[in-house]
């Protein structure tokens, strides 16, 4: 999310800097290095995926570490800005790390993804608004934002919502949702289905009314309101103050129980996201996805679980298991190397193959379209998975 720039003092940097694990011997925790948005407008997010990290800490801890040693998740708090992303980067970099987790937005991940592109360490985005380059060091956790719109694009459809109204944020978070709805839209099996408005906001808006009271004048059928965070109740608010009254699409950024009962006072009736696997009803999940889903939800108890740790849990899980076979001592290069070979991968997301070639391993058969329920304060699932109605 395009944020101020921040201007750091020497004695702020080096607190933020002292948060990164330092190389380990024999004997000691392995620590592995994660940035997330702790505080600032992403910290609905951060917050939940350190939970993931704590929880996959439990789960591979008792699978018996890395070489016998316990795992340790040392997170750094990037404060929501790509700024101190680079700085916490850097400082991962310059102690020869072999990987580095996080961070929480599309802004801070892309930061970070220019500091790694050529030698590394490997980095694991906790978002799925990047789309990173085949064979880098980079990679994206979930289904990707592109797929995202495809399945809420092809579910509107089905529907009958053909003519849908876009709001997106103007950083780097709106812009990559407002490229992949016109792309999905402009696919041929959503033949009649259109965009009648695209407005923007800044993300430090305080009222986006201007720009609703434009799109419900376009007659739509449906409204896209994307964007990550404390923007979002920027969003759910204007489009109460403006009497909207149709279904509204948003970004699985927002599937977070504690932001919806921050924003229950103003909450659509139709409210829309496109989540993943684990959020399909249990008694659909078999076999090995089904057994993946128990150990996460087990290991996030008490909490609730929603998009927030299932972003940070799979890819820490993955870095793990990776780590786990090929040793304590492994560079980059191999940990990359790993992560691309992977083949029927089992998440709580879906069922991974990084030979698809998008540093992911997911694609749209893996998103699953969930709408807020206020009275039961419940993600409940409403289609099958790439996006179709449930019958």
């Amino acid at each position: 999310m395009t944020l101020r720039p921040r201007l750091l003092t020497l004695a702020t940097a080096a607190l933020l800097c002292a948060s990164i694990a330092p190389a380990t011997s024999a004997g000691e925790p392995y620590e592995i290095n994660a940035i997330v948005s702790l505080t600032g407008s992403a910290a609905f997010l951060g917050k939940e995926e350190q939970q993931a990290l704590e929880a996959v800490e439990k789960v591979q801890n008792a699978r018996g570490g890395i070489g016998g040693r316990p795992i340790h998740f040392v997170v750094a708090d990037d404060q929501s800005s790509p700024q101190v992303s680079v700085q916490l980067t850097n400082a991962v970099i310059a102690k020869k790390a072999a990987v580095v987790l996080g961070s929480s937005l599309v802004a801070q991940c892309n930061a970070m993804a220019a500091l790694v592109k050529e030698n590394g360490p490997v980095q694991y985005c906790f978002s799925p608004g990047i789309h990173p380059e085949h064979g880098g060091y980079t990679f994206s956790s979930s289904v990707s934002t592109r797929d995202q719109a495809i399945a809420m694009v092809r579910y509107f459809r089905l529907r009958g919502w053909k003519r849908i109204g876009l709001l997106t944020s103007t950083d780097a978070t709106g812009q990559d949702a407002e490229r992949n709805f016109i792309g999905a839209v402009a696919l041929p099996e959503n033949r009649g289905v259109t965009l009648v408005a695209q407005e923007h906001f800044n993300p430090s808006d305080v009222s986006v009314t201007a720009q609703l009271e434009k799109i419900k004048g376009a007659g739509p059928q449906a409204i896209v309101g994307w964007t990550t965070g404390t923007p979002f109740g920027t969003v759910l608010r204007g489009v109460a103050e403006t009497g909207i009254d149709l279904p509204i699409g948003a970004g699985n950024g927002n599937i977070i129980y504690a932001q919806m009962q921050q924003y229950k006072q103003f909450l659509p009736k139709q409210l829309y996201f496109a989540g993943v696997q684990y959020f399909r009803d249990p008694a659909q999940i078999t076999g090995p996805l089904k057994t993946a889903i128990a150990t996460f939800d087990k290991a996030i108890a008490p909490a609730k679980p929603d998009l927030g740790q299932g972003l940070g849990y799979d890819p820490a899980m993955i870095v793990v298991d990776v780590l786990r076979k090929l040793g304590p001592n492994a560079n980059a290069k191999q940990v990359r190397d790993a992560i691309l070979a992977l083949h029927g991968y089992v998440g709580i997301n879906g069922v991974y193959d990084f030979h698809s070639g998008d540093n992911r391993g997911l694609g749209v058969g893996n998103a699953v379209l969930v709408r807020y329920d206020v009275q039961r304060d419940l993600f409940v699932p409403v289609s099958q998975p790439g996006g179709a109605p449930l019958k």
